[in-house]
């Protein structure tokens, strides 16, 4: 018996599911007892949506983007079409609108393939931890951005060297600025947030950093310290709340993330009922991407239906606590480091560790204060930004110190 398979774009990973799917039919087959098949293809050019939607049983989108992405698929599951995608953009800002018109129509929506790449970290924290009471899920979810920054420590590169390379590799686009921004990031933590805590949260409610800031300095700092500096992205229970976020961190050597090169993602989901377990593998990618949504065409191939229950109001924390990584270019000038000290600490930050570099105008002030809220160190870093004898702004990372 043959299963119809719609597909909506035809990209590197439209392309890639094509052949996928072609390749697997047989297999696919003997397992579920149906076979599938691609009915239709709609690309910019060819195709028409419903001719496609017509002749189908379940529609891939792959497009990419909000428009016309949101009206296909919400067309396709009215027309009672279970509905695959790998759309991490229109998810995190149409999630409950999409949750709600598939449980109306009693139709399937799978997105695995939106975070993570091949990590079947949506199918492990909505379905196999379903009973698990889970507090925090925080991880690397980006492989461009884990690439540039893996890139820089291995060799010595410059941010724009790394970059370049991740481009000539096909690791980044030719507008990186979703990945390196943080952005992609921060829409796949909001998609995450949901599933796990049932939150509605919307990329807009996702505070996020980029690695563009990052320098040379910043990884031989980590370097010298058996350190290493990671894009994370968080969701965490707090105060009855959900605090979400994107930004650089560092990482100490034995937690689970600090190891995860290249442009592999990997994401640590933590509860006291299992206390926590890390999903890694590679996160970008045509064929690991369509071999993600192939996995969710099987699953929607045999019902019921999963899709998260309607969302619960919690509100949304903002101002959480973490160590920092204070990075100060200044002059080489007496009384430069009892000032800052004065300042932190009428902010109530108290330093961990200090070290003073180089001479001149190459001087330098690299700190480590303990965990703090994040408001009272950023009010302290615009006080100490005043300060006449900086010879830039600045420069802050967090610093993650649970040990595992």
């Amino acid at each position: 018996m043959t299963f119809r398979v719609g597909l909506l774009g035809h990209g590197t990973v439209g392309a890639a599911f094509d052949e996928l799917l072609a390749d697997r039919a047989g297999p696919i087959e003997a397992s579920t007892g149906l076979r599938p098949e691609l009915t239709g293809v709609l690309t910019r050019s060819a195709g028409d949506f419903e001719d496609i939607l017509a002749r189908s049983d379940l529609i891939v989108e792959l497009i990419g983007g909000l428009e016309p992405a949101h009206d296909y698929v919400l067309r396709a599951m009215r027309a009672g079409k279970h509905v695959v995608t790998a759309n991490k953009r229109l998810l995190s800002q149409h999630g409950e609108e999409l949750y709600d018109t598939a449980r109306e129509a009693q139709v399937q929506l799978r997105f695995e393939a939106a975070v993570g790449g091949v990590v079947p970290v949506v199918r492990v924290v909505h379905e196999t931890l379903a009973a698990a009471h889970i507090e925090r899920v925080h991880g690397i979810v980006n492989g461009t951005t884990n690439f540039i920054l893996s890139e820089m420590t291995r060799t010595g590169a410059s941010y724009d060297d790394a970059l370049r390379e991740a481009q000539r590799l096909g690791y980044a686009e030719s507008d990186p600025s979703d990945d390196v921004s943080g952005r992609d990031a921060a829409a796949k933590m909001a998609i995450l947030a949901r599933l796990a805590f049932g939150a509605a949260v919307q990329l807009d409610d996702v505070p996020y950093e980029g690695i563009e800031q990052l320098t040379s300095g910043d990884i031989a700092y980590a370097r010298e310290l058996g350190l290493s500096l990671k894009l994370l992205g968080s969701a965490e229970r707090i105060d009855g709340g959900v605090a979400v976020r994107v930004h650089p961190a560092f990482l100490y050597g034995d937690h689970p993330l600090a190891s995860v090169g290249g442009s592999f993602n990997a994401v640590t989901i933590e509860s006291p009922t299992i206390t926590e377990i890390t999903l890694s593998g590679p996160g970008a990618g045509g064929s690991q991407t369509a071999s993600a949504v192939l996995g969710d065409v099987i699953s929607a191939m045999i019902p019921p239906p999963t899709l998260p229950a309607p969302a619960i109001g919690q509100p949304l924390v903002t101002d959480v606590e973490s160590a920092f990584y204070l990075h100060l270019e200044v002059e080489d000038r007496p009384g430069v480091l009892a000032q800052v000290a004065e300042i932190l600490g009428l902010q109530g930050v108290s330093v961990k560790s200090v070290v003073q570099k180089g001479l001149g105008d190459d001087a330098r002030l690299e700190m480590v204060v303990h965990r703090v809220l994040e408001s009272k160190f950023l009010a302290a870093v615009e006080l100490i930004g005043r300060l006449d004898f900086l010879r830039s702004g600045p420069r802050v990372i967090r610093v993650i110190e649970e040990t595992f």
